[in-house]
C-alpha cells in the first residue's frame, strides 16, 4: 500500500504542475485574469484565477485511473467504485458552480442551494454525519438529523475556504496542513480509500502552490477553494468515522480551526455592524495582519503556523477523551490571545459587555445609592447637606467634584454657600480629590429644573482621571436626581434670603413663593 501511495502521489504532483502551468499560460493568452479593482484585493497585476482547474483535473485523471484499472494501483480489495462515485459527483458540481463563477458572479443564495443539492448527494452516497456515538449512544443517525447536520458542515467547510482566499498561497496552503492531517487520522484508523483520495489531494494541491506563493501568478478562484473546501469537509467527516465518541467529532473542527474561525469571525462582525452577512470586506483574519504591518508572505507564513498548530492538537485529540477538555482549553486560550492581537472593535465591543456583567454589582449598589440620594435631597434645604449628601453619593462612583451654576446669580456672599467655594467663573465648587490639573478629563453637565419647571441652573460633574469606567447608568442622574438636587438647592436659596429678613420671615416668604409658582414643595 505504501507504494501504490507513494506512486498516486507523485504522479498526481507531476500532473498538477504541468496542468498549472498550462493552464496559466491558456488564460494569459486568453485575457482571462482578473484585475485588481476592489478594496479588499491585494495584487497590483491582472492574475489568472483559473488553478483550480489544474487541481481538479490532476485529482480526478489519477482517482479515475485507480477507478477504472485498481488491480494496477494495487486497490483491488479496498477500492470501492460505488464510494469513489458518491463524492466525485458532488464534487464535479462543487467544481462547476465555482467555474462558473470564476467567469459569471453568482449569487450567494443560488451558490448555497447548489453546494446543498451536493451536500445532499454526497450524503446519499455515504459521506456524511450518519453517527454521534456521544449523543445518540452509537445508534444510527436518521436522516432528518443527519442529513441537516451534513449539510450544515459541508456549506460551513466549503465556503470558509473560499473566505480566506485572499493572499498569495493561504487558502492552497492551510489546506495543504489539514489535509495531512486527515491522511494522518486516516492511516491511523485506518481507511485505505480515505488515504488514497487525501494522497491524491495533497499531492494535486501541493504542485499547485509553487505557482499561487507571493508573488502569485495564478489564483484558485472559486473553482479551486470551493473544490477543495468541500473535498475537505467530505474526507475530514468519513476519515474520523471510526475514531471513538466525541474525538470523531472534534477532530474535523479543531484541524480546519481557521477556517471556521474566519467564518465566525465573518458572521460576528457583519451581524453585529448590521452588515448583510453575505457582503465581502477587507477585514478578515489575513486583512487584519495586512492592517498590522506584516507582509504579504509574513502574514501567510504566521497563519500557516496556526493552522498547522490546529492541526497538531486535533491529532493530539486521537489519544482519546481525556485530552479534550485540556485540548479545548489550550485552543480557546491561544484563539483568545490572536483575536485581541487583531485588535477587532467588535471584539472589544463584546468583552465590554462581559466586562459589565461582572461588575453589575457594583452598578446596582451605585444605582440604590443615587435613588437614596434624591430622597434625602427631597428633605434638604441646607448647602452643609446637600454638599454631604453629594459627596457621599457621587465620590464612591469615580466623581472628583461638582460646580453648580446659578443662571440668576442672587448677590450672596460666597460664604453663605460653605462647604461650597467660589469657583472662578463665578460658580460654587466641591472638590473631593485635590485638582492637580488645569482642565479635568472628563465632565458631565445637567440642567437642574425644579419641579415647578423652573430653570435654578447647571450641575457639571467632574473627574480628573478617566482610568476607570463608571460603573453607573448616566440617565438615572439626569432624571430624578437631577429634579431633587434642583428643589433643595431652591429651598437652600429660599432659607439664605430668609436669614438676611430674619429667621421668623422664612415659611412665609417660602409661602409666597410657592404660591407665584417660583419653588418647588
Amino acid at each position: 500500500m505504501l507504494t501504490t501511495y507513494l506512486t498516486a502521489f507523485f504522479c498526481c504532483l507531476t500532473l498538477s504542475l504541468v496542468l498549472t502551468w498550462f493552464v496559466r499560460k491558456f488564460a494569459v493568452a486568453c485575457g482571462w485574469v482578473e484585475a485588481p479593482q476592489l478594496a479588499r484585493h491585494v495584487h497590483t497585476v491582472p492574475v489568472p484565477r483559473l488553478g483550480g482547474v489544474a487541481i481538479f483535473a490532476s485529482f480526478t485523471t489519477i482517482v479515475s485511473v485507480a477507478l477504472l484499472a485498481p488491480g494496477w494501483v494495487g486497490l483491488v480489495s479496498q477500492f470501492s467504485a460505488r464510494v469513489v462515485l458518491g463524492l466525485l459527483a458532488p464534487a464535479l458540481i462543487v467544481f462547476l458552480l465555482g467555474l462558473y463563477d470564476d467567469r459569471n458572479s453568482v449569487d450567494p443564495y443560488w451558490k448555497f442551494a447548489i453546494q446543498s443539492v451536493a451536500a445532499v448527494l454526497l450524503y446519499v452516497g455515504g459521506f456524511g454525519i450518519h453517527n454521534l456515538h456521544f449523543i445518540f449512544g452509537g445508534h444510527e443517525l436518521r436522516s432528518v438529523i443527519g442529513l441537516p447536520l451534513t449539510i450544515f458542515w459541508i456549506l460551513l467547510i466549503t465556503n470558509a475556504f473560499n473566505l480566506i482566499d485572499g493572499l498569495d498561497g493561504l487558502a492552497a496552503g492551510s489546506a495543504l496542513f489539514s489535509i495531512l492531517v486527515v491522511l494522518v487520522i486516516s492511516l491511523i484508523v485506518p481507511n485505505p480509500i480515505i488515504t488514497f483520495l487525501t494522497v491524491a489531494l495533497a499531492a494535486a494541491t501541493l504542485g499547485f502552490l509553487p505557482f499561487n506563493f507571493h508573488p502569485a501568478s495564478i489564483f484558485l478562484g472559486d473553482s479551486g477553494s470551493l473544490f477543495i473546501g468541500f473535498m475537505l469537509g467530505a474526507l475530514a467527516l468519513q476519515g474520523s468515522q471510526k475514531a471513538p465518541t466525541i474525538v470523531a467529532v472534534a477532530i474535523p473542527v479543531v484541524s480546519l480551526g481557521l477556517p471556521i474561525l474566519d467564518v465566525a469571525l465573518a458572521v460576528t462582525r457583519r451581524f453585529l455592524g448590521r452588515k448583510p452577512l453575505f457582503s465581502a470586506d477587507a477585514d478578515h483574519i489575513h486583512h487584519r495582519l495586512l492592517k498590522r504591518g506584516f507582509s504579504q508572505r509574513d502574514a501567510v507564513l504566521i497563519l500557516y503556523a496556526v493552522t498547522a498548530g490546529f492541526g497538531f492538537f486535533s491529532l493530539v485529540l486521537l489519544q482519546g477523551r481525556k485530552e479534550i477538555a485540556l485540548v479545548l482549553a489550550v485552543v480557546g486560550l491561544g484563539v483568545f490571545v490572536g483575536l485581541q492581537q487583531l485588535r477587532y472593535h467588535e471584539l472589544s465591543e463584546v468583552l465590554a459587555i462581559f466586562q459589565n456583567l461582572t461588575r453589575r454589582r457594583q452598578v446596582v449598589a451605585n444605582h440604590v445609592a443615587i435613588r437614596r440620594a434624591a430622597e434625602s435631597l427631597d428633605k434638604c434645604s441646607e448647602f452643609r447637606l446637600i454638599c454631604e449628601i453629594l459627596l457621599g453619593t457621587l465620590q464612591p462612583i469615580g466623581f472628583d467634584g461638582i460646580r453648580l451654576q446659578m443662571l440668576n446669580p442672587n448677590g450672596f456672599s460666597p460664604s453663605l454657600f460653605h462647604p461650597f467655594c467660589s469657583g472662578p467663573n463665578g460658580d460654587l465648587v466641591s472638590w473631593w480629590s485635590q485638582p492637580d490639573v488645569d482642565e479635568p478629563s472628563w465632565q458631565l453637565r445637567l440642567g437642574l429644573v425644579t419641579s415647578s419647571q423652573k430653570r435654578w441652573g447647571y450641575l457639571t460633574l467632574v473627574r480628573l482621571s478617566d482610568r476607570e469606567a463608571l460603573s453607573v447608568d448616566v440617565n438615572l442622574l439626569t432624571q430624578a436626581f437631577c429634579t431633587s438636587l434642583a428643589n433643595a438647592v431652591d429651598r437652600a436659596c429660599v432659607q439664605l434670603e430668609a436669614s438676611k429678613l430674619g429667621d421668623g420671615d422664612a415659611p412665609e416668604l417660602l409661602a409666597r413663593k410657592r404660591a407665584a409658582g417660583t419653588t418647588a414643595d
